[in-house]
């Protein structure tokens, strides 16, 4: 009888959530005809049926996380083919990319205001720590001498000769906490442990637990109680009169996974203040022209973009991703422009940016917010991200701490561009006061791949750029 398959969305995805079924038991499906919406976390994308027939079956429910090729439903009255159903035909809302540390579109923006036009929300999930506390949190300490990787039977061996139904996505979120899979208890098809079992193990304080250290002398260990079993989570507050609860969306869970997996990278920052004159004497003396010529408005953004790519071609490091293997530094300058949907965000790619002019940046940005918020982004249009920018600036944010969008190195963000007071030096060498428009931009790098000194020298190249547009400038 032929059965569905959890499909394969992505190279280094080994998992799917059923979002949502689109057809119910006894539904007849056609050929190619979209049947179930499914998550991971790189896309979300609505699935074709490979046969047509009659759904009498479906095996996985919505909610419930599978790994590739695990059937899921089953489809009667129609004969196998070898030739598999392409697995996007209508790609839907997808998940983020980068994490979380994300800019955008903003919903409701405009081209009037340009500046408006990215997006990072300042707040975060309710289960991930403050931004700030990432600076002071360190990669678990190896012994001296070690690769990383442990080679006794701590968590990381645990996790990686662990027996039990499972995947290489969530061993490896296992690793990165520290968490011996062993003592999780899994809630998957099959008593599979997830990857939200293991968030919910490290939450309720087990892979504490689990990395306690033991006294090594016998008389210390009498004196000391053995760790304690894992605690349960915390009792849920009485609900009160007026309250409400507003259930994850697949997004937003996508998005607090993302967020707790950045957390274990050690992210420093950098911030300068940049003189907008001439890049706003720019846009304003063209957006007449160029709205009339292109049907479209110029924005900060793309300005912003070039600057920030024709940096990235000088800085490799920056253009990269950080992995267990080393600083793997991509020739392709990918940037990802991260863009607000309803009730979150994603990040879709430029590719080969660098080769792009103004304009080119311009209506690539214009193009993916639209597709964004349309639902109507492809695998392709959110992968091999090297870098992020991120307009913060259209919120009135002065300043933003991001977050990295793992594995990559870098994260720009921009802020609002304000009139301020400034000194100024007058031709005749003397102080002055002038007001001009000033923007502020936060570099967030991963101080595992490069230092300080480097970032400042990739930030202020990107600083020196637009600070030298003029009329002059080139937007085609």
């Amino acid at each position: 009888m032929p059965k569905v398959q959890m499909p394969q969305l992505g190279e280094s995805v080994a998992e799917g959530t059923i979002g949502k079924w689109l057809k119910k038991p006894g539904d007849h499906v056609d050929k190619y005809e979209p049947i179930v919406e499914v998550i991971t976390d790189k896309v979300n994308a609505e699935v074709p049926s490979p046969y047509e027939g009659t759904l009498t079956e479906i095996l996985v429910q919505e909610g419930e996380t599978v790994p590739n090729n695990t059937d899921i439903a089953v489809i009667e009255g129609a004969a196998v083919e070898t030739k598999a159903a392409p697995t996007e035909t209508k790609p839907a809302q997808p998940a983020p990319a980068m994490g979380p540390y994300g800019a955008g579109t903003g919903p409701g923006g405009s081209d009037e205001s340009p500046d408006r036009s990215l997006e990072q929300p300042t707040a975060q999930p309710a289960s991930a720590p403050a931004a700030p506390a990432r600076t002071a949190v360190a990669q678990p300490m190896t012994p001296a001498g070690g690769n990383g990787k442990s080679s006794g039977n701590g968590a990381a061996a645990t996790a990686d000769t662990f027996s039990g139904p499972t995947t290489p996505a969530v061993r490896r979120l296992a690793r990165e906490h520290g968490v011996d899979l062993s003592m999780v208890a899994g809630s998957g098809h099959g008593g599979r442990v997830t990857r939200d079992d293991v968030m919910k193990f490290v939450e309720s304080g087990g892979a504490a637990a689990k990395a306690a250290p033991v006294a090594s002398a016998a008389p210390a260990m009498s004196a000391i109680s053995a760790p304690s079993a894992p605690s349960a989570p915390p009792a849920p507050s009485p609900v009160a009169q007026g309250d409400s609860l507003k259930p994850a969306s697949p997004m937003r869970k996508a998005i607090a996974a993302q967020m707790t997996k950045a957390l274990a990278i050690p992210v420093a920052y950098t911030v300068v203040e940049v003189d907008m004159s001439g890049v706003v004497a720019l846009r304003d003396a063209a957006k007449g022209a160029y709205q009339s010529r292109e049907g479209i408005g110029l924005t900060y953004d793309a300005i912003v973009a070039k600057g920030c790519v024709e940096a990235l071609k000088v800085h490799a490091d920056f253009n990269a991703h950080y992995t267990d293997e080393g600083h793997w530094r991509r020739a392709a300058v990918n940037l990802g422009i991260a863009v607000a949907v309803e009730d979150g965000l994603v990040v879709p790619v430029i590719k080969d940016a660098d080769r792009l002019s103004v304009h080119g940046l311009n209506r690539q940005i214009r193009d993916l917010a639209d597709k964004s918020r349309a639902g109507k982004l492809s695998l392709d249009d959110i992968s091999g991200g090297t870098f992020t920018l991120d307009n913060t600036g259209w919120t009135g944010s002065l300043i933003t701490q991001p977050i990295i969008n793992a594995p990559q190195v870098g994260i720009l963000t921009f802020e609002s561009i304000a009139k301020r007071p400034v000194v100024v030096t007058t031709a005749n060498g003397n102080d002055a006061i002038a007001v001009k428009p000033m923007m502020y931009m936060c570099l967030g790098f991963d101080h595992r791949a490069t230092d300080g000194a480097q970032a400042g020298k990739f930030i202020n190249d990107v600083k020196r750029w637009l600070e030298s547009v003029d009329s002059n400038t080139a937007i085609w």
